[in-house]
């Protein structure tokens, strides 16, 4: 049995090869501290500049406004000023390739959703790859769809307006935003799931489609809790079934579509930070860091849930693999219900 030392016969024996083996430790230790040095530097001087924030969305969206919340919260952490560049466009494609092709030094962040894993699935081909081009920070928040019927229509639950598709096929209009949207899919997903024949009707934008359902020239809305909050709150509106898998605490007497006669039904929306792929670990870690400080603050928390909003952080590891598997989830959909792709 040894002490890790080797013994000689004598204590200057055994004094000269301990001083020779911590010799070996210091250089070692030395070494790696030359290593880990540049990383170090770097993580250090990051940022030097004003960061770019892309934004996907036009100004004014839940989308923007969150990113903007938690941008200035971030741009006091770093010590530098976050500027907001909203490039909205189909599928997010203008965004996405400044981002793809930015410098991978941090400096250029860009905001990424469920929304970017639709692109992928749904478009024959993009200017870039998403999945190889992007490097994942962290998620910001996640939150739900919501169906929603008008306050006097004869459905009272899900249940109700599933029996009379199944009774009725064809007859039932859903409205929805855009073609490929998030809840354009999230409706064309309960059809499928729950096997009913309904008309998917889009509109051009959240406002339309609540003026819709208010003049019933629809029997019922999918949309997030934000764009029909007041709604739901006046009692013009009735939530009957949410996409989560438990219900939202913005809404607790509506049940998951998946309780509520869809079971496996599940659509997971969420927001995220990312950057261009490549950027050094040692940014990636003080980025992440700051936003798990920073989304974690009741300050946010409670903004985010005014919007429907759940504030919640995550690992890269866990970003990239929720981004990978909404992938497949919409890529399946598409494939399934013959969905064109654009």
């Amino acid at each position: 049995m040894t002490d890790g030392f080797e013994r000689g016969t004598t204590s200057e024996g055994i004094t000269r090869r301990r001083f020779s083996g911590g010799m070996v430790a210091r250089a070692a230790l030395a070494g790696a501290a030359s290593v880990a040095l540049p990383y170090v530097a770097r993580a250090q001087t990051y940022p030097s500049r004003p960061v770019r924030f892309i934004i996907p969305f036009a100004a004014g969206g839940v989308a923007d406004v969150t990113a903007r919340l938690t941008a200035e919260k971030l741009g006091d952490k770093l010590g530098q000023r976050l500027v907001i560049e909203n490039m909205p466009g189909p599928g997010g494609i203008a965004a996405g390739r400044v981002i793809a092709t930015a410098a991978p030094d941090g400096h250029t962040l860009g905001l990424l959703t469920n929304g970017t894993a639709i692109s992928v699935a749904l478009y024959k081909s993009l200017p870039f790859d998403p999945v190889k081009a992007f490097g994942a920070i962290s998620a910001l928040g996640s939150f739900d769809l919501i169906f929603a019927t008008s306050a006097d229509s004869q459905f009272r639950n899900l249940a109700d307006f599933l029996k009379v598709a199944r009774e009725q096929p064809g007859k039932l209009n859903v409205g929805t935003i855009a073609v490929g949207s998030t809840q354009n899919f999230g409706a064309e997903l309960l059809k499928s799931q729950a096997g009913i024949d309904v008309q998917i009707v889009p509109y051009r934008t959240t406002p339309d489609v609540v003026i819709a359902l208010l003049r019933n020239d629809i029997a019922l809305m999918c949309d997030f809790y934000a764009g029909m909050k007041s709604q739901l709150l006046e009692g013009k509106f009735r939530g009957v079934g949410s996409s989560g898998l438990a219900r939202t605490p913005f809404l607790p007497d509506v049940p998951p579509v998946a309780e509520a006669g869809v079971p496996g039904y599940e659509v997971a929306s969420w927001n995220a930070i990312c950057a261009p792929a490549g950027v050094p670990a040692s940014v990636v870690g003080v980025l992440n860091r700051h936003l798990r400080d920073i989304l974690a603050t009741p300050d946010i928390k409670s903004k985010y849930a005014e919007l429907g909003i759940e504030a919640k952080a995550s690992s890269p590891e866990e970003l990239n693999a929720r981004f990978l598997a909404d992938i497949r989830k919409w890529s399946e959909l598409i494939e399934r219900v013959g969905i064109a792709k654009l």
